[in-house]
């Protein structure tokens, strides 16, 4: 005879007496595997069983990059207009409004200066939280104060990319960032003050044609989705069908458009070292 004998049958625990998990505790990659977000955080935000990279914004990069995370944030307040008194399913400024309210960002890219590794050094990253990373006349104009700071005091430049493209919201005005920002990355050049460029998951669109494949060094993190259009126009205008991974970061790799691929980790220092030849 058992010395145990449950008097109740089944759960006697009341319904209001239920403690729920708390969400956002844990993370669950692609591939299956779980990881507690404070062990993906000291991580980099690196799953350390499979090494998926998540995605991850500016606050993120911020705090990966900056010594101490502490950094001095440029044009922090501006935010879109509406040029062409778009609408969708809701008016741009009703959008723009509620995303900001979201997301806790005044648009899709900020910039600060900084040091890392005791360096001076100007990041701007995009979010792609804020209506999918778009590049709006915003996203333009702050990346082109970014690079004047970097000419005016000397600086070396990063650029995280992390894009759908351009914003429809904003149609011509959006495309003609790719100019604005691709004649100041020119003056840099002249200047020879180091440009790089992180490509991020994902990369695509006008973002990918400008300011993402300009850097003197154009690196990327594993995996990420690197690209122009997509798959289905491609595969139109070709007429052929595409190998399994062409966009790819690794695939990119592969056919010379990148320079390396570094992993979150170990970013910080490759960055200092890849600044450090480039000003010997």
């Amino acid at each position: 005879m058992a010395w145990f004998n449950r008097k109740d049958k089944g759960i006697q625990t009341p319904t209001t007496a239920k403690k729920e998990a708390p969400d956002g505790l844990w993370y669950k990659t692609p591939s299956g595997k779980i990881v507690h977000m404070r062990e993906l955080k000291n991580n980099s935000y690196v799953s350390p069983e499979d090494d998926y990279h998540v995605r991850i914004g500016s606050k993120e990069y911020f705090e990966i990059l900056f010594d101490n995370n502490e950094f001095k944030e440029l044009d922090a307040e501006m935010t879109s207009a509406d040029p062409l008194n778009f609408t969708d399913s809701k008016p741009y400024p009703t959008r723009i409004a509620a995303t900001q309210k979201k997301s806790g960002l005044k648009d899709a890219v900020r910039s600060a200066v900084g040091k890392m590794h005791n360096k001076d050094i100007v990041i701007a990253c995009m979010d792609f939280s804020f209506i999918g990373g778009s590049m709006g006349s915003v996203v333009g104009e702050k990346i082109a104060r970014a690079i004047d700071y970097s000419l005016k005091n000397k600086v070396p430049f990063l650029m995280i990319s992390k894009s759908g493209g351009a914003r429809m919201m904003e149609a011509g005005f959006s495309l003609m960032q790719m100019a604005k920002t691709s004649a100041k990355l020119a003056l840099l050049s002249e200047a020879k003050i180091p440009y790089i460029s992180l490509l991020t998951d994902p990369t695509t669109g006008g973002v990918t044609a400008s300011y993402a494949m300009l850097g003197d060094f154009n690196i990327a993190e594993p995996g990420a989705l690197i690209g122009f259009a997509g798959p289905r126009v491609i595969r139109e205008t070709i007429g052929k069908d595409l190998p399994k991974g062409f966009q790819s970061a690794e695939f990119v790799l592969d056919h010379g458009f990148l320079d390396f691929i570094v992993d979150r980790r170990s970013l910080k220092r490759k960055l200092t070292t890849l600044l450090e030849l480039l000003e010997n």
